[in-house]
């Protein structure tokens, strides 16, 4: 019979492959589960995983106060530091989820390889979490970006108030924290207060830094699907007609889709914008061209649209252009801050007649 201790050891001699394994399968599990980030139940599943990390991180350092070896199966203290990497690979890999859904990967990577990154520390670093410090700074930036997302869909608005109220919740929080492990320890001595201090400041500023370069995505909202069309039209039964040229498979590894225009024919964006219930806002197409003498992207024109929440396929709404010139074009889908929610890329070619096109309706 298999006693209790032999899978303790079990565990402890394959508890790498297996943290991996587990880790892998919950991304995998939260991107095919979790759907939108203003249901209940995704607030509590990330909430419940915030809470029961700042438990265990507590009950580390009370168990580590007493001499309990991390590395011992047989040990409390072993087990406390496994459920705290655990719960933090959930955490992680929801935000990872969320925030790559809603961003044009191309120009938010940078927030996007931050979460990849602790995502990669939390599973390569574990006996860093003996190091109080660490701790901290992984559980800071689970809070900040829990925040930054939680805050709008709360006050059914996103603009930089709601971002700086984010940060402000977020430090609150952490150093109530803090206080809170520091108190529960019953060990002042527990050091690295300088190291923590610091590194929730540095975190502060460069979430700030991308925020306001644009580069944090504009989590809740999301481009659920976009396109360039020879024609948008809404039908009786609320969907809309779309007419595009059938490329085949190919078009999809394209990064510019090949836009063949004929003369004085206009030009549809097509965007279905996510955002959570009760949301009303504007949100702006921006028609750019690729000047190729001077180098850089030129806007030529900035189109307001009324976005309402709540769908799950996203409102649906569009611009058009005539006479646009040949070469290289993207209609930039922003926020009124200038956030970037999508991106839709072309290339206009001049041809002297239609291509054959084909119809789509958009549900």
């Amino acid at each position: 019979m298999v006693s209790i201790d032999n899978i303790k050891s079990w565990y402890g001699r394959y508890e790498r492959p297996i943290s991996s394994i587990s880790l892998v399968w919950g991304f995998i599990f939260d991107a095919v589960t979790l759907k939108r980030v203003d249901t209940l139940f995704e607030t509590i599943w990330v909430l419940g995983h915030i809470l029961i990390v700042a438990i265990f991180m507590i009950l580390v350092h009370i168990k580590k106060n007493s001499g309990e070896d991390e590395k011992n199966p047989s040990k409390a203290h072993f087990w406390y530091v496994n459920i705290i990497q655990f719960f933090f690979g959930g955490i992680l890999s929801t935000y990872l989820v969320f925030y790559f859904r809603s961003a044009d990967i191309f120009v938010t990577w940078p927030f996007v390889l931050i979460l990849a990154f602790a995502f990669y520390a939390n599973e390569s670093f574990k006996r860093q979490y003996v190091r109080l410090s660490f701790q901290v700074s992984l559980l800071f930036l689970s809070i900040y970006s829990f925040a930054i997302y939680l805050l709008p869909v709360i006050f059914k608005q996103i603009n930089t108030t709601i971002f700086i109220y984010s940060g402000i919740v977020s430090l609150i929080t952490i150093f109530l924290f803090v206080f809170a492990l520091y108190f529960f320890s019953k060990n002042n001595n527990l050091g690295g207060k300088k190291i923590i201090t610091i590194s929730i400041i540095s975190i502060t500023v460069l979430v700030n830094i991308l925020y306001f370069t644009n580069l944090i995505p504009p989590i809740p909202l999301s481009l659920k699907d976009g396109g360039i069309y020879y024609f948008v039209e809404k039908n009786s039964d609320g969907n809309y007609n779309v007419l595009y040229e059938e490329k085949g498979w190919s078009e999809y590894f394209s990064l510019y889709k090949e836009f063949k225009k004929p003369i004085n024919y206009p030009i549809y964006a097509y965007s279905a914008i996510f955002s959570p219930t009760s949301f009303q806002m504007e949100i702006f197409h921006e028609w750019q061209y690729y000047n190729e003498i001077e180098g850089k992207w030129i806007e030529d024109m900035t189109i307001k649209l009324p976005v309402t929440g709540g769908r799950d396929q996203g409102f649906r709404t569009y611009s058009l252009r005539n006479n646009l010139k040949t070469g290289k074009w993207r209609v930039n889908v922003v926020t009124p801050q200038g956030q970037l929610i999508g991106r839709l890329r072309f290339i206009i070619e001049q041809v002297k007649e239609k291509p054959i096109l084909s119809t789509m309706i958009k549900k």
